[in-house]
């Protein structure tokens, strides 16, 4: 979980290797970290039920990344009338739901998705 949350479950995967490019890692690795992604979107799906979300990376500081060799990529459950992507960007945050409650719900589905393999 992202400990500074754009919204109420906002994820961040980040690949086992430590890299600035996507170009730095393997098919493998590639395709692990959006294994995983697919697998965030499914479960913020099922938690929170939001009308969108958006999926995104800031390669590089000057695309906002705030650490350069720390790959990462956003899931943000996004809702109709909650505030638009650029004014999220822009540090504006409404987080209506308690950290350690947002992550006791997504631990729980997480648990419960690792349960079914």
């Amino acid at each position: 979980m992202n400990t500074f949350p754009y919204n109420n479950g906002h994820l961040m995967v980040v690949p086992e290797k430590h890299v600035s490019r996507l170009e730095m890692l393997s098919k493998e690795e590639i395709d692990d970290l959006f294994e995983t992604v697919q697998l965030c979107e499914k479960i913020l799906s099922e938690v929170y039920q939001p009308d969108g979300l958006n999926v995104g990376m800031n390669l590089g500081r000057a695309a906002g990344a705030g650490i350069d060799e720390h790959l990462h990529v956003h899931i943000v459950p996004r809702w109709n009338g909650d505030v638009n992507f650029m004014t999220v960007v822009g540090g504006t945050r409404v987080i209506p739901e308690p950290f350690d409650e947002a992550y006791r719900k997504l631990k729980e589905q997480f648990d419960n998705e690792k349960g079914k393999k």
